[in-house]
């Protein structure tokens, strides 16, 4: 679907206005037109794609240069989930080897984001000077080396396994800020919404690679085994990512001059102009910043709770064993990776038919916070693993939206400053998402339940959709 819904705005026409010449569109079959088809948005006349080679009939079976782009973005975010999720599973049989608490279980999950808080914000703004190929090659590259001496720092000692993992979320916090600016230069306005949901299709169903390899490789081969594999994995993804991505369309050598056409004329902002300071003040002086920031503040909140804590959940409440309690988890994920492009396809279609951009972010966040707070109020009640496991879905499913929504409007508000904001942003949101993995911890080991907590977090689904459908906007602020 996502194949065709590219190759077809690749390939769309239209005609030249306002005297300039009459354009024919040629039939599908016999004809040897040297007219070049033209894009959305695009119309120029005459002269064919020639110093390239590339013929009108080459052109339209030609698979466009984005999508392959998408293609390497969604294969990256499925390997940095994965990279996560291994440490989330196989931390549990080391709880039970090394005799850890519940709180200082969440202590260890959280380890991870202990580094992210840091590079969110350092990442966001090398990637608005550098462009989001250079800083994602960096990222998996150091990435990868610390998921490797993971297995080596926990045969060490606790403390070098901590320090391995805030050193991994370190790493990490670079990709998102590099999706999101990447996509943004790459996608024109009525694709970009559908070009975040490739990529964090990828990322979802890393959770599910995660969740369903890490136990089955413990089991059997032993828990270097995980490690080793997607940390290979990712230097094999950084082979094909240096030599055929650039941070820019533009600088590409593979992409067509119609492709090219089409995605500068589907930009919706004007051309932007990256200064060396970005103006913190400025920012943080907008509602609409702020509301971006507890956006994020609540979607990490919720995510990162289910994420580290998942697999312990159906295990502790319902005393499912760890390869169910994987099975159990990885189904949430895998359905949450089809909603999320569903979701950006839907935005995408409501925007090219007309409604405003400040509406539909609006539609789509409120879906993303308003859906998951009442599915974890329902899991209170929740009697069997299945029951649990269909609400998680829900949940989970719903709040890809926001994926449509605050991920989104960042660049719709500042697009020069993106990278920057969605560090300072994402900062926000791992502290919070430190507060909640180890607060449920404790919430578990005090309470000796994880209702209150589930709780807490849809009360704060609930208010942040309120704050964010009074102050958000999708028009250009800076």
């Amino acid at each position: 679907m996502a194949t065709g819904s590219l190759l077809l705005h690749s390939s769309s026409s239209s005609s030249c206005t306002k005297s300039c010449c009459t354009l024919s569109i040629p039939q599908l079959r016999g004809a040897k037109s040297r007219t070049p088809n033209l894009e959305r948005g695009g119309a120029v006349c005459g002269g064919g794609d020639r110093k390239k080679g590339i013929g009108p009939r080459e052109s339209a079976l030609r698979i466009p240069e984005r999508f392959k782009v998408v293609c390497l973005m969604a294969c990256v975010m499925c390997l940095c989930n994965a990279d996560r999720v291994v440490m989330s599973v196989a931390v549990v049989p080391l709880a039970d080897k090394l005799g850890w608490s519940s709180s200082f279980l969440g202590i260890v999950q959280s380890s991870f984001l202990w580094g992210y808080i840091f590079s969110s914000v350092i990442g966001g703004a090398l990637v608005d000077k550098y462009g989001g190929k250079r800083v994602m090659a960096w990222g998996v590259a150091l990435w990868s080396l610390a998921t490797l001496l993971t297995p080596w720092a926990a045969n060490h000692s606790t403390i070098a396994l901590l320090a391995i993992r805030a050193f991994f979320g370190l790493a990490e916090g670079v990709a998102l800020p590099s999706m999101s600016t990447i996509l943004s230069r790459w996608f024109p306005g009525h694709e970009r919404a559908s070009a975040v949901g490739i990529s964090m299709a990828g990322f979802h169903l890393g959770n599910v690679v995660g969740l369903i390899l890490t136990p089955i490789m413990l089991s059997t081969i032993g828990i270097t085994a995980p490690f080793v594999l997607f940390s290979s994995l990712g230097l094999l993804w950084l082979s094909s990512w240096v030599y055929k991505v650039t941070s820019d369309p533009k600088d590409s050598s593979f992409i067509s001059k119609s492709e090219l056409r089409s995605i500068q004329a589907g930009k919706n902002d004007p051309p932007t102009t990256t200064a060396d300071l970005p103006p913190i003040g400025l920012l943080f002086s907008k509602l609409p910043t702020w509301a971006i920031v507890f956006a994020n503040v609540t979607n990490n909140w919720g995510y990162f709770v289910v994420l580290s804590w998942m697999p312990v959940y159906f295990k502790t409440v319902f005393n499912v064993n760890l390869k169910q309690a994987a099975w159990f988890s990885a189904v949430p994920w895998g359905t949450m990776a089809v909603s999320g492009y569903i979701a950006g396809a839907i935005s995408d279609s409501l925007i090219k038919a007309g409604y405003c951009i400040t509406s539909v972010r609006k539609i789509m966040q409120s879906i993303g916070f308003i859906g998951p707070g009442v599915s974890l109020l329902c899991l209170n009640f929740a009697k069997s693993p299945e029951i649990a496991a269909v609400l998680m879905t829900a949940a989970l499913s719903l709040s890809s939206f926001s994926q449509a929504g605050f991920l989104l409007n960042m660049q719709d508000i500042a697009p020069q400053y993106a990278g920057f904001l969605h560090g300072i942003s994402n900062s926000a949101g791992t502290l919070a998402a430190i507060i909640s993995t180890i607060g449920t911890g404790y919430f578990v080991q005090w309470l000796g339940s994880f209702q209150a907590f589930l709780s807490v977090t849809a009360c704060l689904y609930f208010i942040t959709a309120i704050f964010w459908n009074l102050f958000a906007t999708g028009e250009r602020v800076f």
